[in-house]
C-alpha cells in the first residue's frame, strides 16, 4: 500500500529568508603544483575529471583500479571567477554555501582563506558579505589527499582504535577505503552543488510525520522487534542499500529511479541504508515517498571504533544536526540508527587479541562508546526528530544463541560460518536485517568491464572484482553442497545465480512464515557501488539477477500478521 495512502502527515517546510543568485560558475581544475589547468564538472570528482579528459582509463575496466590510485594520494586545485550582482537591498548577509566537499579542503575566495573542511557529510556556510565583488571573483578550493590526514590523526589519538586501517579518523563514506564489496578508491571532489545565497537562513521547522513506533518488548520468548505504522504492525520485506557508485556525483537520478521502482515492483516495503555509504540524495528519499518504501536510516558509522575527542565529536553532531534536518521531512524514514555492526564487533570480532587491549583501555573505549551512541546521540536525534532511534545494528552477534530472541539479527552463519543453507530455517530472528549469498553478475554485464579472455576463475583481472578474501572458495563450497554444477564459464555465472536464488528463497520464505514472531526480513545486498562478485540482487548495470524474481514472487504474496 503507497505511504500517502497509510500516513498522516503535515509539513511544516523551512523557514528561510534567503535568495539563490543566479551565478554559473566554470570550473577549472589541476594537480597541485602544475599549471596545466583542465575544465572540470561540479558536482563532482577529481578522477570524473581525469577520466572525461582521458588522463586516467576506465577504474572499472578490468585491473584498471591499480593504476589510478595516485589520484587519491595527490592534492588537487579547483578554481573558478565570476562577476556578481548584489540582489538585496538590505545589506542582508551573502553566503557561499558548499553542500558536500569530499573532504579535507582549504578554500579560498578573492585570496582570502574563509574556512577549511574535515568532513564529506557536512554542509558547509561561508559569509562572504565583505570579500565578495561586482568583476572578477576568485573562488579556489584546494583539495588535500584523505590517506596522509588520516595517518597523522591516527598517530595523534592516544588510544589504538580498533578498524584495519585509518578510515575511522575520517568522516568519509567508510566504504570507499574498500570493503567486501567494493574497492579502495579515494575520493576528491566538490560533490554536490556549491550556491551563493543572499539573506540568512533559519533552521528548518519539525515535521509532523507518521505515527512510527518500533516495539520492544518482553515477551515469553525473549523481545520483540518490529515496526507499527500509524498503529498497525508491517512485516517488512525488504533489502540493504549500499551507494550505487564509488563516484557519488556519477548516479543519475535515473539510475535512482530504475533500482527504486525495481525494488517497489519486487514487492519491497523497506530499504536499509547502510552506515558504511553515505546519507543518501534528496532524490532517493522523494522516490522512496512516492513508491512507499520505508527507509532505515544508518548513521555513518560502521565496523569501527571510532574517536571519542571534542573536535571529531563537535564534527558528528554538525554532521548529523545537518543530516536529520535536511532528512526529516521525508515521511518514508521510520527509524534511526547510530552505526553498523560495531557492538556486535567488540564483542565478537576478537578485538581485545589483535589489537592487544588491556583492560583499562578496553573500559575506557567501551565507556566512549556507550556515552556517544547511546546517549549523545540518541539525545541529539530527539531534539531533532521523534521518530525511534537504535543504537546499533545487530545488537546481539549471530553466534550468540539470544540473537534468535531479541533485537534484530545479522546472519552470516550462512556464507562467513559455512553453515549450510538449511541453517536458515533454524536462525530465525525477531527482524533479519542482514543475510545474503554471493553471485556472479549477468553476463551482459561481465562483458562491459571483463574481456572475454578473462572469463575463468584464476584470471587476475576477474579476481579484482571480487573483494571478499574468500569468495570464489566459499561459493565453491555451497556450490558443492546445494549439487549445483557447471562445465563452463557461462554455466558458472548461472549456477551461482541459482545458488543465490535458492538461499535468499529459503530464508525470506522461513521469515515471512515465521511472522509475527519475524516481523522482517531485509536481504544484503540491494545493489552494487561498482561491477562486482557481490551479494546484490541487481548487479552495477541495472541488470537483475535470478535471486530479484525469486524475492519478487515471495515478496508480492500477502502477509497475514495476527
Amino acid at each position: 500500500m503507497p505511504l500517502k495512502l497509510i500516513f498522516f502527515v503535515v509539513i511544516y517546510f523551512c523557514c528561510c529568508f534567503t535568495t539563490p543568485a543566479a551565478v554559473k560558475l566554470e570550473w577549472s581544475f589541476c594537480k597541485e603544483g602544475s599549471a596545466a589547468y583542465l575544465s572540470a564538472q561540479v558536482p563532482g570528482t577529481v578522477h570524473q575529471d581525469l577520466l572525461r579528459h582521458h588522463k586516467i582509463p576506465n577504474p572499472y575496466w578490468g585491473t584498471n583500479i591499480d593504476s589510478i590510485q595516485w589520484v587519491g594520494k595527490s592534492n588537487w586545485v579547483y578554481q573558478t571567477q565570476f562577476n556578481y550582482a548584489i540582489h538585496n537591498q538590505h545589506k542582508q548577509p551573502i553566503q557561499l554555501v558548499f553542500e558536500g566537499i569530499d573532504t579535507y579542503a582549504d578554500i579560498y575566495f578573492n585570496n582570502v582563506l574563509i574556512g577549511k573542511t574535515d568532513n564529506m557529510f557536512r554542509t558547509w556556510r561561508f559569509d562572504i558579505s565583505k570579500l565578495i565583488q561586482a568583476k572578477n571573483n576568485t573562488l579556489k578550493v584546494i583539495l588535500y589527499a584523505i590517506e596522509p590526514k588520516a595517518d597523522s590523526l591516527a598517530k595523534q589519538y592516544a588510544t589504538v582504535l580498533p578498524c584495519e586501517n585509518t578510515r575511522n579518523f575520517v568522516r568519509k563514506a567508510q566504504y570507499h577505503f574498500g570493503w567486501d564489496f567494493a574497492p579502495r578508491i579515494l575520493t576528491l571532489g566538490i560533490w554536490k552543488p556549491v550556491t551563493i545565497f543572499e539573506g540568512e537562513e533559519n533552521e528548518p521547522m519539525k515535521a509532523v510525520h507518521p505515527n512510527v513506533e518500533l516495539v520492544q518488548e518482553a515477551d515469553s520468548l525473549g523481545s520483540s522487534f518490529f515496526f507499527k505504522i500509524n498503529k498497525q504492525a508491517v512485516f517488512m520485506k525488504g533489502a540493504n542499500w549500499v551507494p550505487a557508485d564509488m563516484f557519488l556525483p556519477s548516479i543519475s537520478d535515473a539510475r535512482y529511479r530504475h533500482l527504486l521502482v525495481a525494488a517497489k515492483q519486487a514487492g519491497v516495503n523497506m530499504l536499509r541504508v547502510w552506515g558504511g555509504g553515505i546519507y543518501e540524495q534528496d532524490i532517493f528519499y522523494q522516490l522512496c515517498d512516492s513508491l512507499g518504501i520505508y527507509v532505515w536510516q544508518d548513521l555513518m558509522f560502521a565496523g569501527a571504533m571510532y574517536p571519542s575527542d571534542a573536535q571529531f565529536k563537535q564534527s558528528v553532531f554538525a554532521e548529523i544536526k545537518d543530516n536529520v534536518l535536511r532528512l526529516r521531512k521525508y515521511k518514508c524514514i521510520v527509524l534511526w540508527c547510530g552505526n553498523n555492526e560495531i557492538d556486535e564487533a567488540w564483542h565478537n570480532w576478537g578485538w581485545t587479541k589483535t589489537y592487544q587491549l588491556t583492560d583499562t583501555i578496553k573500559k575506557e573505549l567501551w565507556d566512549a562508546y556507550q556515552l556517544f551512541f547511546e546517549k549523545e546521540i540518541r539525545q541529539l536525534i530527539a531534539q531533532l526528530d521523534d521518530r525511534p532511534y537504535i543504537a546499533t545494528s545487530p545488537k546481539i552477534g549471530w553466534g550468540n544463541e539470544a540473537s534468535v530472541y531479541a533485537g534484530d539479527m545479522h546472519y552470516w552463519g550462512v556464507w562467513w560460518g559455512m553453515e549450510p543453507l538449511q541453517k536458515y530455517t533454524e536462525k530465525v530472528p525477531r527482524f533479519m536485517s542482514e543475510y545474503g549469498m554471493q553471485s556472479m553478475p549477468n553476463k551482459e554485464s561481465m562483458m562491459q568491464f571483463l574481456e572475454k579472455k578473462d572469463w575463468q576463475l584464476n584470471a587476475p583481472t576477474l579476481l579484482a572484482h571480487q573483494k571478499h578474501a574468500t569468495g570464489f572458495v566459499t561459493i565453491a563450497s555451497y556450490l558443492k553442497q546445494e549439487q549445483l554444477t557447471y562445465t563452463n564459464f557461462d554455466s558458472y555465472i548461472k549456477a551461482t545465480q541459482q545458488l543465490q536464488s535458492k538461499a535468499v528463497a529459503l530464508a525470506a520464505s522461513t521469515h515471512i512464515k515465521a511472522a509475527p514472531y519475524c516481523m522482517g526480513s531485509l536481504v544484503w545486498q540491494w545493489n552494487d557501488c561498482w561491477p562486482a562478485i557481490s551479494w546484490s540482487i541487481v548487479d552495477y548495470y541495472g541488470a537483475k539477477k535470478k535471486a530479484y524474481y525469486t524475492l519478487k514472487k515471495i515478496y508480492n504474496q500477502p502477509i497475514k500478521i495476527k
